[in-house]
């Protein structure tokens, strides 16, 4: 059953990884010790065999003085018990002239003193190993003899043994501090990420202001700890659009409602005339106009905000959208002595009703504050990217201290001329959401008392 803990389960890997890597270090550290033994003992046997051959050469001068006087060959052994040595006659090798040394290499001396070039090593079946090296010397009467050397390895039998004995003695101990060692580093690594868990603790609908401090973190988490707060505060931000926008629709619709609900009461009363009566529902026909295109508006921005244009974008011609909609305004520009132009052409790809509303939303705010005897100009013209339509009026303009929310619903400037709010307040709003529906932007300008431009940027590539 795997843990359910996160810190646990790497905790357990950790220790697990730590385990294996100190097993192989001991196996590594078993050879690479064995190895270096080997190679100690081979250069001690081959050192000794050269003073011995030194020796030889020295003090004998023929094989019957080796028999006469060994005493000479007894001291190179002598106070090395691991060695053994044997000297025999080359004709007839079966029989050695002398042998000396450790009893246990002696025993084995049949089995490994064949004469050979090099070293020679044998496992008996009890006991240690032995290593040999035979080596042919003449002396000075011309007669060769064959001197083995033996060395019996008991003393690094007995070091790689104590290695192994003290290494499993003390490998609970190591085990267990690289399992807690690598526990600890896992639980400390992880630490950042109850900060993760103790701040989405604390954030509710109604408390949206914390983030995490990131500053100590390790560069794998800083991504994502600025993600979440950079989460938060879209949520925070989304969060006071919606309450604002809650405000603002209770507001909006608080008013007509109210209208209509005093007209009906003083209406009813007293007795009125039947003219009276006419008037009061014309009145409140009206309020309830106004909020039906409240309501109509709010669906086509909520509905502008969640489906995507992919199986509604078709290829547009901007001139042509752009004079059906100055069409619909003639009558209405005429009355006010206001002419309207279309300069330029574009095209581009976009959803031509949604492109048509937006137009028709800018083109009637235009109208609505330009000054008599104006022009309203409609430029179209493109770039290598955008498709752009700019709507300029001349006319009372939009103070500065507006400029930030106008795009906002319900959101209203007052006219210099009647200091009334006009509209509903979301006119401007639809048209940001059809163009962000379409990847693009709106922006304005504005020179109070003078002009005001809004541009729609249509991308080309959508």
């Amino acid at each position: 059953m795997r843990p359910k803990r996160l810190s646990t389960r790497l905790g357990i890997a950790v220790g697990l990884m730590g385990v294996i890597v100190v097993l192989l270090i001991i196996a590594f550290t078993y050879f690479e010790i064995g190895r270096q033994l080997d190679i100690r003992a081979r250069g001690s046997l081959s050192e000794k065999l050269n003073q011995i051959e030194h020796g030889l050469l020295e003090s004998y001068s023929a094989k019957s003085e080796v028999i006469l006087t060994p005493h000479i060959l007894n001291d190179y052994v002598i106070g090395h018990d691991y060695l053994a040595l044997i000297v025999r006659d080359a004709e007839h090798p079966g029989a050695p002239i002398l042998s000396v040394g450790n009893e246990a290499a002696l025993k084995v001396f049949s089995d490994i003193a064949k004469y050979t070039s090099g070293y020679e090593e044998y496992f008996p079946p009890t006991g240690y190993a032995i290593l040999g090296m035979n080596k042919m010397i003449r002396l000075a009467d011309g007669n060769d003899i064959v001197v083995t050397l033996l060395l019996e390895r008991e003393s690094d039998a007995a070091l790689l043994k104590s290695y192994i004995k003290s290494t499993f003695l003390s490998l609970p101990l190591i085990l267990i501090l690289v399992g807690g060692c690598g526990w600890w580093l896992v639980r400390h690594g992880l630490s950042p990420l109850y900060k993760f868990s103790a701040i989405a603790a604390r954030i509710s609908a109604h408390d949206l202001d914390h983030r995490i401090d990131f500053t100590t973190f390790p560069e794998e988490l800083k991504n994502s700890a600025h993600a979440i707060n950079f989460m938060l505060e879209r949520l925070d931000r989304d969060i006071q659009k919606l309450l604002q926008f809650s405000d603002d629709l209770a507001h909006e619709l608080r008013s007509p409602l109210n209208n209509i609900l005093g007209k009906v009461q003083v209406t009813l009363s007293r007795a009125r005339t039947p003219e009276i009566y006419k008037q009061a529902l014309e009145s409140c026909a009206e309020e309830l106009d106004r909020i039906s295109q409240v309501i109509s508006q709010m669906l086509f921005i909520v509905s502008a905000n969640s489906p995507t244009l992919s199986s509604t974008l078709a290829s547009v011609n901007l001139r042509e959208e752009v004079v059906k909609v100055v069409d619909l305004f003639l009558d209405e520009a005429q009355e006010k002595n206001i002419s309207l132009e279309v300069v330029g052409d574009a095209h581009t790809k976009a959803d031509s009703l949604m492109m048509q509303r937006a137009i028709y939303n800018l083109l009637s705010n235009a109208i609505r504050h330009s000054s008599s005897r104006s022009i309203i100009s409609l430029e179209l013209s493109e770039n290598k990217d955008y498709a752009i339509i700019a709507v300029r009026n001349s006319g009372e303009g939009i103070a500065a201290e507006h400029m930030t929310r106008i795009f906002d619903r319900f959101y209203r400037v007052p006219s210099s001329r009647s200091r009334q709010l006009v509209g509903t307040g979301l006119g401007l709003s639809i048209v940001r959401a059809i163009m962000d529906l379409h990847e693009g932007m709106v922006t304005v300008a504005s020179i109070p008392g003078e002009s005001t431009v809004f541009t729609l940027f249509f991308p080309k590539d959508i």
